[in-house]
């Protein structure tokens, strides 16, 4: 950056980033999670590695003020994007990409964080929350994993 000035991480990976305090809050969590059915109210795109979905949340330029509900598995290194019923589908095939629909379960947060395994990077706000549009995000994360195969190809 000129000037030495130095870009600040996007807002989405501030939020999911492990950091000591994140740690030491869901570490010390008294929040609870259950499994929730998928495929009613949501789908679920799990995304892997993280940081894939992350800057797929960025370049979708979605906030996460606006409420779009988004989970993180820490362990798993595992992003969960909730999108409307019946279209997670439209990000399916893609590598690192999992859809979770009718037939599945995922772990939610009972309360305001969660736990390591099921962290609100983005929790719901409003009834209903906004959901991602699968199309932008299957979009996004195509780029995003076109790009990243065409530079392992050139190295």
């Amino acid at each position: 950056m000129a000037n030495g000035t130095q870009r600040s991480a996007p807002v989405w990976h501030r939020l999911a980033q492990p950091n000591d305090h994140l740690r030491a809050l869901l570490g010390g969590s008294v929040d609870r999670t259950r499994w929730v059915a998928c495929g009613h109210s949501w789908d679920a795109v799990a995304i892997s590695p993280m940081a894939v979905g992350l800057e797929a949340l960025v370049a979708m330029r979605v906030g996460p003020r606006s409420g779009y509900p988004v989970l993180a598995d820490h362990l798993r290194d595992q992003l969960y994007v909730l999108v409307p019923p019946g279209t997670g589908s439209a990000a399916a095939g893609l590598p690192g990409v999992r859809v979770l629909g009718a037939g599945f379960q995922l772990l939610m947060p009972t309360g305001e964080h969660g736990t390591l395994v099921a962290h609100w990077v983005s929790p719901p706000r409003g009834t209903p929350s906004p959901l991602v549009r699968p199309d932008r995000l299957a979009h996004h994360l195509r780029a995003l994993t076109g790009a990243a195969r065409r530079e392992v190809a050139a190295s």
